[in-house]
């Protein structure tokens, strides 16, 4: 990146008007020379050029490829009209019943619609894709979904679409995906304040871009990206360089969002440098562009990083009024968390500037709640729990290498034996070497027992720690009115203690990698039915033999039976209704059965597979990461039965 491609750009406009012809050539081995795929070679006309010909194309497959890129290109301009054109393309290929191209359109509409902050309806889209498409179009679709995720603020979840993107692109050796993923996984560092980490990963990006030598709107935000991380960084020349590289792409090919997006990031540079004059003609370029666009998104973020310039030159009033401008945009159904805590910080700064404290106490209140929804406590634990099991699993390891090395210096002992009954000459020195090998087994012996100990004490610990939470919460719960929130309180307690009592049967066991679970079962029935009261009209049956499993799988098993019993509980034995709740766990050849029955009044106007509680959406993403399946039925009673991958147990 330099001079060079500045030249390039030079030469490319000055000449952009000859070379449009070349796009499309109906005469042509190759007639269409896909855009920003087989060639970047054209000016910012090139849409009009692709609006002229896409109806007479020769086939239905080239003119739906040429109509599809027309939809696509035309989010960077004008939403509406793109999502027109994507519209016909969905109306022409369900005339012409090809699949294939519906599901590419349906990638282009959720695209389009999650620009428009209609994140529902981009996500119902792109799911319905999936079955529709190559393998080799996944990669962007992940990406797209990845966006929806990212506009609501989850950022846990984008990033990990933008990871399987990344699994698809190198699966497929596709340069593009790859450098893509690498982009979005950038972006993300940089909304989670990781600014080394997103500035790495925004590099990496950059080299497969320009391996690919095609520049592109995706390349153009990447450059948008790797700025945005330079200027958190204060490398201020690093990222003016870079801000200005986008925006020459941008003007040459009419990406408004992309030249909205800088123009937001260059007004909190020339702040941060003094230089409110550039700052404020920044300012008004960035508003400029997302009304041409009209996307909320991008308009909400232009009055907000004016409001937020303002704040630094001490205009408080008139900041006040920008980031109310902001807000204003961002309705209720604007989805992206992120922009909206960034809004209210800055709202909360310019009251308290303004000496209009109770205001500013209420933007904060705002700021604080955002900000809790976006860096959430289940993102910690998540990370925390993955650091634990690593650190649990070098011990573990640790202890085997030892046990083999035990193993290995018997073995030594019996040659031993053997050699010094063929050379006697060699006694001496061989009851040196076993006595030398039986003191070393010794220590090693001990220094098992010792690992042994540590590592049951671990156990002993986190058990004793999550007894702790669970009795802070009770406590708690003890001072809260709501009788939702404290039902809520009393779930989180029976899922923390379901926990515990896997760490506690570790402990306690004989082995410290596995469960026994008709015990285990039994522990964690009596103590649910004990928590809700129950114990003496709800009986318990367990329709199993004793079966270990290994503690990967001991854990979400647990947990998913934990939600059941609860659900049974709760909504199939009302009005003290008495009942039977049957737990059964086999283990076949290749794979375990699960099933958990109750005798109960069933369940009433909806699937549980498609519920919407925590509860059911627990259940549901344990068993996707043990490769399972869950089926529901419902006669005298419901009856829910799970089967899980054998390779996930013990």
């Amino acid at each position: 990146m330099g001079k060079h491609y500045y030249i390039a750009i030079f030469i490319t406009i000055f000449f952009s008007s000859l070379l449009s012809g070349q796009l499309i050539d109906f005469d042509r081995e190759i007639p269409y020379q896909k855009v920003f795929v087989d060639t970047d070679n054209f000016g910012a006309s090139y849409l009009e050029h692709l609006e002229k010909f896409y109806e007479s194309a020769p086939t239905d497959t080239l003119k739906f490829e040429i109509l599809n890129d027309l939809a696509y290109y035309w989010h960077t301009r004008n939403l509406i009209k793109a999502l027109k054109y994507t519209k016909l393309g969905l109306e022409r290929t369900l005339e012409m019943e090809n699949r294939l191209w519906y599901g590419r359109f349906q990638i282009t509409q959720g695209a389009i619609l999650l620009r428009m902050e209609k994140l529902d309806s981009a996500q119902i889209v792109l799911e319905s894709a999936k079955s529709k498409v190559l393998t080799k179009d996944l990669a962007f679709l992940n990406t797209q979904l990845g966006y929806v995720y990212e506009r609501r603020g989850q950022l846990d979840k984008a990033a990990d679409y933008a990871m399987e993107a990344l699994r698809f692109g190198e699966e497929q050796n596709d340069k593009k995906a790859i450098a893509l993923a690498y982009s979005d996984l950038s972006n993300i560092f940089w909304k989670q304040a990781k600014y080394d980490k997103g500035l790495k990963y925004g590099i990496k990006s950059i080299v497969l871009f320009e391996e690919r030598g095609i520049t592109d709107l995706d390349y153009d935000f990447t450059l948008y990206v790797v700025a945005n991380n330079y200027l958190k960084l204060n490398r201020y020349e690093e990222a003016l360089k870079y801000f200005e590289h986008s925006l020459a792409i941008g003007e040459r090919y009419g990406f408004y969002n992309n030249l909205s997006d800088v123009y937001i990031s260059l007004v909190d540079l020339y702040a941060y440098l003094n230089n409110y004059k550039k700052a404020e003609k920044a300012g008004q370029n960035a508003v400029k562009y997302a009304e041409l666009l009209e996307n909320r998104f991008m308009l909400m973020r232009s009055w907000l990083s004016i409001g937020k310039m303002q704040n630094l030159q001490g205009k408080y009033k008139k900041a006040i009024e920008s980031l109310q401008k902001s807000l204003n945009v961002a309705t209720d159904d604007f989805g992206d968390e992120y922009y909206l805590s960034q809004a209210y910080e800055a709202l909360g700064k310019a009251y308290a500037g303004d000496h209009n404290y109770m205001e500013a106490y209420k933007a904060f209140s705002k700021y604080d709640g955002l900000k809790k929804e976006i860096f959430t406590a289940e993102s910690d634990q998540r990370i925390a729990l993955l650091q634990t099991e690593f650190e649990v699993a070098q011990k573990e390891d640790t202890i085997l290498l030892q046990q083999g090395t035990i193993k290995k210096q018997q073995t030594n002992q019996i040659l031993t034996s053997i050699i010094t009954g063929l050379l006697l000459f060699l006694l001496i020195l061989g009851f040196v070497a076993i006595k030398n090998n039986r003191r070393k087994n010794v220590l090693l012996q001990h220094q098992n027992n010792e690992k042994e100990f540590l590592i049951k004490e671990i156990h002993h610990r986190v058990k004793n720690n999550l007894e702790v939470v669970s009795s802070l919460l009770s406590l708690q719960s003890t001072h809260i009115g709501d009788q939702k929130i404290k039902e809520n309180m009393h779930q989180i307690q029976n899922r923390i203690q379901s926990m515990s009592m896997i760490h506690q049967n570790l402990y306690q066991g004989k082995n410290l990698a596995s469960i026994e679970m008709k015990n285990y079962f039994k522990i964690l029935g009596d103590y649910v039915l004990h928590s809700y009261g129950c114990g003496q009209r709800i009986n318990m049956v367990y329709e199993m033999q004793e079966i270990e499993l290994n503690v990967d799988i001991a854990t979400p098993i647990g947990l998913i039976v934990n939600e059941l019993i609860t659900n049974a509980l709760k909504y199939a034995f009302p009005n003290n209704l008495k009942g039977t709740i049957t737990i059964g766990l086999v283990q076949k050849s290749d794979h375990l059965e699960l099933k958990v029955n109750d005798n109960g009044i069933g369940i009433k106007n909806g699937n549980m597979a498609n519920g919407t509680g925590f509860g059911t959406q627990l259940i549901a993403l344990l068993t996707k990461q043990l490769d399972g399946k869950m089926v529901l039925r419902q006669k005298k009673g419901t009856s829910v039965s799970f089967e899980f991958q054998h390779h996930k147990a013990a």
